[in-house]
This record gives C-alpha cells, sequence and structure tokens, in this order.
C-alpha cells in the first residue's frame, strides 16, 4: 500500500473545482472546532444547511431530530441520497490542529465533557457539500434527484431510526440508491470497497444494578452496586471469551460504569454502558440473552434489593452491501482514480446505523475513505503497512487527524462517481 502524490484540486478524476474544494474545506475547518454531541448538533446542522442553501438546494431541518435534507430537483430521472453525519463524540483533542477542538457539552448523565470530531463525521460533511455544489453546477450533465441528508445521532446508533420515524421516505422522496463513505486510517486518497458484512450488528445497552447505600465504615450492613458492577463487568467479559464462536466473533465492551458522588459513601445504584457487536442477528440475540441472565445472576447472588434492569438503548443490524450495487459503484471508483488508489476492506465489528436506512431493500453503497497523509504515514512506526496501521491513531482516537488537502477532494470525488452510476447521463 503506497501513497500516490495528488494535487488538493486535482485529485478526483473529474477535477473538484478549487472553488468548491475551498469552500469545502472551510465548512470542515468549522465544523471540526465546533464539534456537538448527538442528539445536540443544532449549530452543526444550521452550517449544513446552510451551505447546501448557498449552492441552491432546497433544504428543510428539524427531520429527526436536528437533521438536515437537501434537495435538488433536475428534471425526471432516479433518485440518489447521499448520507453524511453531523454529530461528534465525547473525547479530548490532542492533535494539536489550528483548527483543534476545545467545545464541551453535556453528556446524557449531566456532565460537561470535551467534544471531538474523532470519527470524520466532519470530513464527511464537507465532502457531502462538495459533492453537492459541483453536481449543482454540472446539472447540464445529469437528470435526476439529489437528496443530502445530514443525519444526527449516529455514534448512538439512534438517528437513522429518528429520521425514519418522522417520515424521512415519505417526505422527500424513497431513493433508488443510499451513498454513503466512512473515514479510515487508510492512506489519504484511496478508497476502499468490501464484501459481506462491512460494519457489524451492534445492541447498546443500560443496565442498572441496584444497591443498598450506607457508610463506608460499615459495608457489611450495606449491600454495595459498585463491587457486584466490577463482578458483571468481569463475569461478562469471560461470557465472550468462553461462549463465543471463534467463525463467528463477538465483541462486547463495557464503555461507561457509574456510581456514587462520594468516596466515603457507598451508593445505592450503578449504571453501566455496554454494546455487543457481531454480524448476525441470531448471534447478537443470543449474546443479548446471556448477558441478561449474568447479571440477574449476579444481582441475586447479591441479593440487592431491585431487580436489575437490562434496557436496549439501540440496536442496528450488519451493514451487507449489495454485490451489483458495489461492483458498480468500485468500477466507477477505479475509472476515477486508478487501481493504485483502490483497494478492498476486510468485514469489521464497527457499527453504523446507515444500514436501517436500506430498509425494504434499498440499494446502497458504502465504502472507505482515506485519512492518513503522507508525513504521518511515514513517520509511523513499523517495518510494513500492517504494523504502521497498527501505530496510527484510529477513529475515536483523541489524535485522530485526517489530512483534509488529500482525503477531502477524494471524498467528494468518490461520492460525484457514485451518484453517476446510476443517474441518467446526457
Amino acid at each position: 500500500m503506497a501513497f500516490v502524490a495528488v494535487d488538493a484540486a486535482d485529485s478526483a478524476g473529474p477535477p473538484v473545482g478549487r472553488e468548491i474544494f475551498a469552500a469545502a474545506a472551510r465548512l470542515y475547518r468549522d465544523l471540526h472546532a465546533h464539534p456537538e454531541l448527538s442528539g445536540a448538533e443544532e449549530r452543526t446542522a444550521a452550517r449544513f444547511a446552510a451551505a447546501l442553501r448557498g449552492i441552491g438546494y432546497q433544504v428543510t431541518t428539524g427531520v429527526g431530530g436536528h437533521g438536515v435534507v437537501g434537495v435538488l430537483r433536475n428534471g425526471a430521472g432516479p433518485t440518489v441520497l447521499i448520507r453524511a453525519e453531523l454529530d461528534a463524540l465525547p473525547v479530548a483533542e490532542e492533535t494539536g490542529l489550528p483548527y483543534a477542538s476545545t467545545a464541551t457539552g453535556v453528556a446524557t448523565d449531566g456532565r460537561t465533557v470535551p467534544v471531538m470530531h474523532a470519527c470524520g463525521h466532519d470530513l464527511h460533511l464537507a465532502a457531502a457539500a462538495g459533492a453537492a455544489a459541483h453536481l449543482a453546477q454540472a446539472r447540464d450533465g445529469w437528470r435526476g434527484t439529489l437528496l443530502i441528508l445530514g443525519q444526527p445521532a449516529e455514534e448512538t446508533l439512534q438517528g437513522a431510526a429518528a429520521l425514519l420515524d418522522d417520515g424521512l421516505y415519505d417526505r422527500f422522496g424513497r431513493p433508488d440508491l443510499l451513498l454513503a463513505q466512512h473515514a479510515a486510517p487508510l492512506p489519504a486518497g484511496m478508497v476502499a470497497h468490501g464484501a459481506g458484512a462491512m460494519t457489524a450488528g451492534c445492541v447498546t445497552l443500560e443496565i442498572i444494578v441496584s444497591g443498598r447505600g450506607g457508610h463506608a465504615a460499615t459495608p457489611q450492613l450495606c449491600v454495595d452496586p459498585v463491587v457486584l458492577a466490577a463482578g458483571i463487568v468481569l463475569r461478562l467479559q469471560a461470557l465472550v471469551a468462553r461462549q463465543a464462536n471463534r467463525d463467528d466473533p463477538v465483541v462486547l465492551t463495557v464503555g461507561t460504569l457509574r456510581a456514587g458522588h462520594h468516596a466515603a459513601v457507598i451508593a445505592d445504584r450503578a449504571t453501566l454502558g455496554v454494546t455487543i457487536r457481531a454480524r448476525r442477528e441470531r448471534t447478537l440475540d443470543q449474546v443479548l440473552e446471556s448477558v441478561t441472565r449474568t447479571v440477574r445472576a449476579a444481582c441475586a447472588a447479591a441479593d440487592t434489593p431491585r431487580e436489575p434492569t437490562v434496557r436496549v438503548v439501540a440496536r442496528t443490524p450488519a451493514y451487507v452491501g449489495d454485490p451489483a450495487v458495489t461492483a458498480r459503484v468500485r468500477a466507477a471508483h477505479l475509472g476515477v482514480f486508478g487501481t493504485a488508489r483502490v483497494s478492498g476492506w476486510p468485514p469489521s465489528l464497527a457499527a453504523e446505523d446507515f444500514p436501517l436506512l436500506t430498509a425494504g431493500g434499498i440499494p446502497s453503497s458504502y465504502w472507505m475513505l482515506g485519512t492518513v497523509g503522507p508525513r504521518q504515514w511515514r513517520t509511523a512506526p513499523g517495518a510494513n503497512a500492517a504494523e504502521k496501521l497498527g501505530n496510527l491513531p484510529t477513529n475515536h482516537s483523541p489524535r485522530f487527524a485526517p489530512n483534509v488537502e488529500l482525503a477531502l477532494p477524494t471524498g467528494v470525488a468518490a461520492l460525484m462517481a457514485a451518484a453517476r452510476t446510476l443517474f441518467a447521463v446526457d
């Protein structure tokens, strides 16, 4: 895997105009500096909506929360929807970029937390805006309807469902093709396509175990939910390690554990945030059942005063792309970028709620967009590509920093080429 030197404004095959790239880059840096948490993307949505209105799109805001839908009707023809995401993560940025985020937000539990675009959603939005601008300028060469979607709350896997519940397709039309791309630690200037399950199915849980609070000096008079929760964390890891099939991988992560407010007080409850990831729905169901059984058994053994609650906060299936559509889009990318810049992508246990938007069998294509600049690649430790990839900041890292000059024009061009595979072209 090697870098191909490309000029930022001419890296797309069909060139991304310098004015379009400059506007998209300004939008990217502004969004990166002002990230917002899932469900709180008010400013981000307003900036994205303004960018779409400025290039002639009919824009509706407040869809499924802070969702944004831009519509460009250009004669009779198919409808293509390009999806990008609005939300950021509770991560403290450590990139050192001049436009690094210093923003904070309020988490669902009321805590003030740092916020960062650590997963590339700002890059996705800027690329979608750039592709929207280019296709608006070049409308003499295609026919159809283009929908540009800014989706809220992807990181919590709740935004796509909220959009559908708010009548996304009833209000704006059911698309004939869905398109999305995602930033990945590949060399910037590249795109990568996968076969089979590109992303995993995921269940997000909130588990609450009760205790009997009291003084830290008299634990024998209490039921300590922190000790109980700690034991549950270990049991859940053992559950996956001993029950999961090696040919059907599962990842269970306890991402949050919250309890108490004072070191000298035994709390009266503990809350765990858990994700389960697998490629098969049946496997997710089996692990969810085992988790519920394990939590209940642990609480019964501790003689808790109340039954635990295991609540499904969000669920999304694995994303399996349509082979024919994937082949068509991949061929379009090969025509634009050449064989050196289009690669394969292995199955992953990362999760996405994009599959929910494909409900009912809407054809779709989803690919990975490289973000690693030449200098970052060159200085990463490792004797080969695999070792270097293992040492680069990944998505959700506080040091995640896409190379905008290479990744952004590639993302714009990739979306344009994919959309044109379906549009009627003059």
